[in-house]
């Protein structure tokens, strides 16, 4: 019944944001969009960031189970970087509701801990110390962060050797310097 409740909740939170377009969300306004009672928002989340904390953890879950059914880890990064084109409308809307900061915290630190759970899991990386390691996996999360920003429809058109070049980045196929 709990998770039940946190999808309700969840969803209640998406209506809002994007069908009613609220800028100003608030435990009242869910509350009173799924008639429940401010108690029982607060038995299953601390707070609208720890709301939108589950949501993440809940897709990213989601992202990361069908991610590992794709066609190796090139196939696993086109997956998520279609993921992220996708939900990037529904992004730039909880962005402008006055949690702006806290969302894009979320997502700057789920996307981390997704690279992190890759590079344990495909053994990368293993040559590094761990504040290296901790460096290299937030570069790459914030580049991928600042290529999805600025995405537009030549980039959709290219998106094939967009992730073949992200693909290659990460497991240092390719290297700014290599030419020297």
């Amino acid at each position: 019944m709990s998770v039940e409740m946190k999808e309700m909740i969840a969803d209640a939170a998406r209506t809002l944001i994007f069908e009613k377009r609220v800028k100003r969300l608030t435990v009242k306004d869910i509350v009173e969009e799924c008639n429940i009672t401010r108690q029982t928002f607060y038995y299953h989340f601390e707070d609208i960031p720890g709301l939108f904390k589950w949501i993440l953890e809940q897709g990213s879950k989601k992202m990361i189970e069908k991610a590992r059914c794709q066609n190796g880890a090139e196939g696993a990064i086109r997956y998520f970087m279609l993921v992220a084109i996708n939900a990037r409308p529904y992004i730039e809307k909880s962005i402008q509701t006055n949690y702006r900061d806290e969302v894009e915290n979320l997502i700057s630190d789920k996307l981390y801990q997704i690279f992190e759970q890759i590079a344990v899991e495909e053994e990368m990386y293993q040559n590094l110390s761990l504040p290296e390691l901790k460096f290299v996996l937030r570069y790459h999360s914030q580049a991928i962060l600042g290529i999805l920003r600025g995405w537009n429809y030549e980039d959709t058109k290219n998106l094939d050797q967009i992730v073949h070049n992200i693909y290659l980045l990460i497991t240092g196929g390719i290297s700014p310097f290599s030419g020297e």
